[in-house]
């Protein structure tokens, strides 16, 4: 398993309140398309992000709305297309949702504190075109993989 801190990214920095501004990214053409292919034959229910990410809501819960500023703390489990679990977090991690994976920065504010949701994540907006290694210098993410996360939000601050 990788630690979570494989979900930190850098981020532009911007106001002085928390450091971080919301991303616009979108990921490109040919990552969506390939993982539209895969969604249509794997989760046909999952609805497709701006950002492209898809995304399922199991429950929109009914607490505060995260933004990049947010302290959240969330329970999940990660895994790759192939259903190899890479991470998981069943205790509660929290961390500044500006300061994760652009996948989680863009679809997290979809639900509210209290709910849950699996996204569907292309390599851009994931860990991109870098292998992802443990403490054993073992390849747990390879480069450009589709990343699916099952995300429990339990608080917002």
């Amino acid at each position: 398993m990788i630690t979570v801190a494989m979900l930190f990214v850098s981020c532009k920095k911007a106001t002085p309140s928390c450091g971080y501004t919301t991303s616009n990214a979108v990921a490109p053409t040919g990552e969506v398309s390939n993982l539209q292919t895969y969604i249509t034959a794997n989760h046909p229910a999952a609805i497709q992000h701006s950002s492209g990410v898809f995304y399922e809501i199991t429950s929109g819960g009914s607490g505060a709305t995260p933004d990049v500023c947010s302290n959240i703390t969330v329970k999940y489990t990660g895994t790759l297309t192939n259903n190899y679990k890479f991470d998981e977090n069943l205790t509660g991690y929290s961390n500044v949702l500006g300061g994760l994976i652009l996948g989680w920065q863009r679809a997290l504010p979809l639900i509210k504190a209290g709910g849950s949701i699996t996204l569907y994540i292309p390599p851009s907006l994931g860990y991109g075109s870098q292998d992802i290694r443990n403490n054993n210098g073992v390849v747990v993410i390879p480069a450009n993989s589709i990343l699916i996360f099952t995300i429990q939000l339990v608080a917002v601050q």
